[in-house]
């Protein structure tokens, strides 16, 4: 595959450029950047390092990819960002390294769609197949799980986990953490039902939605202490794997959960 660098983009001397990549007019790539097969960069981006790419990737323009995190516990230490493969990231993104004080690292995994004007803050995990609409903001040392999609404006507070195949209402104002398959919404955000919807085009059964649907009861209908609600789980588990996402996502919670 063939490389085409437009003679207007900057590349530093140090950055690593895969095969077949292409990088648009005024992009700049900075130093420590690398940038994996069959990347497209479209023009006016920038690149900051260090931060790696994988393969397959989609930036489009004025997007801000690497940046330092403007925390003010950041001194300019080496961090970094990890991209995976076959993310499309779109116009006027920012997503920024990571920090000492924590992981060292911004992560975004594979498949994701991160959609114009979402921020990504420093120390955030992304991880595969998921949506942010946009605007969509997310302080540092957000995690976001798989599949899950946050509609345009929603807000993230620093720490906050969004469950697997969570849904975030437009403009929710998100200050805990979204346990897998809740659906929430408002300002702040308030727990509604489960993403029937996004599980049926995942192909769940109408069984595991339906056993689902009880999980949620059980945690959001029934008044239990959450020991209790997770001794309810256990037993449910017992019926099918699909249980399980939900009683990690409330063990791992140490914000609390969005009620």
């Amino acid at each position: 595959m063939q490389t085409n660098i437009h003679p207007t983009a900057i590349v530093d001397e140090s950055a690593t450029i895969g095969s077949g990549v292409s990088i648009g007019p005024y992009s700049v790539v900075g130093a420590g950047v690398e940038i994996g097969d069959g990347c497209e960069i479209a023009s006016h981006v920038v690149l900051s390092g260090p931060t790696r790419l994988g393969k397959n990737n989609r930036i489009y323009q004025f997007a801000s990819v690497g940046q330092d995190t403007p925390d003010k516990k950041y001194q300019g230490e080496d961090t970094t960002l990890v991209v995976g493969d076959n993310n499309v990231i779109r116009e006027g993104v920012t997503i920024h390294r990571g920090t000492v004080q924590d992981r060292g690292e911004t992560t975004i995994g594979n498949d994701n769609l991160i959609m114009a004007y979402a921020h990504v803050g420093h120390d955030s995990v992304i991880c595969n197949n998921t949506i942010l609409v946009n605007n969509v903001a997310l302080a540092g040392h957000v995690i976001v799980c798989d599949w899950a999609i946050l509609s345009g404006f929603s807000l993230v507070h620093q720490y906050c986990t969004i469950g697997e195949h969570a849904f975030t209402g437009m403009g929710a104002a998100i200050g805990k953490d979204v346990p897998a398959y809740v659906m929430v919404a408002g300002s702040p955000a308030e727990a509604k039902t489960i993403n029937a919807e996004g599980l049926r085009r995942r192909g769940f059964s109408r069984d595991e939605i339906a056993l689902i649907n009880k999980a949620y009861k059980i945690v959001y209908r029934r008044g239990l202490t959450m020991q209790e609600a997770l001794e309810a789980l256990t037993e449910l588990r017992e019926q099918s794997a699909v249980v399980q996402p939900w009683i990690d996502s409330l063990k791992s919670s140490t914000r609390g959960i969005v009620r």
